[in-house]
């Protein structure tokens, strides 16, 4: 029987930047579905109830809380811990190389030798970057949309975007990642935990995972 010990590896700022970017998510998608669509008579927005205004201003306090984890994620890459670093994952070395092909063959059933690591593999890694970039479109379309009136924003705006229209319209396109996304990321979690006793599903509250002893 293999023999784990336990590892420190999350740090508790990248569990809180975590949760500030998943439970705003979700409040974000269910906001901006109504505010796209409202599921609502729009007749009694003009009466005691406000539900557009409402569903509006938590959408902006949700996209705020995800703005500070986006912030919070950037410092990490940068000065976080052996695991949280951006290099330690996009350096080209035969580990990251091997990790990446070990990790495709595994999920693909065409394999059962799982290449360890104490973070996350680099495939996730991988992905969880192109997240973040497309997290960080979403509030410069948003911002903008938000604040047309602002010089700066009106301006760089015009420039990515182009109009209000568009910035609505890919705002709105792209929400589609993070349900596609958060749909996998679950899954895989659960494949996860269940082929490999490393806790990766309570690393993200207690910030410990295991590995096999060398």
């Amino acid at each position: 029987m293999a023999t784990y010990e336990r590892h420190y590896c999350w740090s508790v700022l990248f569990r809180l930047s975590h949760w500030m970017f998943a439970l705003p998510i979700v409040v974000l998608v269910v906001t901006g579905f109504y505010i796209n669509s409202p599921w609502t008579n729009t007749m009694i927005e003009g009466s005691a109830s406000f539900p557009m205004a409402t569903m509006r201003y938590i959408h902006f306090i949700a996209a705020y809380i995800l703005t500070s984890a986006l912030l919070i994620r950037l410092f990490l890459y940068i000065f976080g811990n052996a695991q949280e670093r951006i290099w330690s994952f996009l350096s080209i070395s035969k580990r990251n190389i091997i990790n990446l092909k070990m990790t495709l063959l595994r999920y693909s059933y065409l394999s059962n030798r799982p290449k360890e690591r104490l973070g996350h593999n680099v495939l996730a890694e991988l992905t969880y970057l192109i997240t973040f970039f497309i997290a960080l479109f979403m509030g410069c379309s948003g911002f903008y949309m938000l604040f047309p009136e602002v010089a700066f924003l009106a301006k760089w705006g015009g420039i990515l975007f182009g109009s209000q229209q568009a910035a609505r319209y890919l705002h709105h396109l792209f929400m589609w990642w993070f349900i596609i996304f958060t749909v996998i990321h679950l899954y895989l979690l659960t494949w996860n935990d269940c082929q490999e006793p490393e806790g990766l599903v309570s690393s993200i509250f207690n910030g410990e995972k295991f590995k096999r002893k060398a």
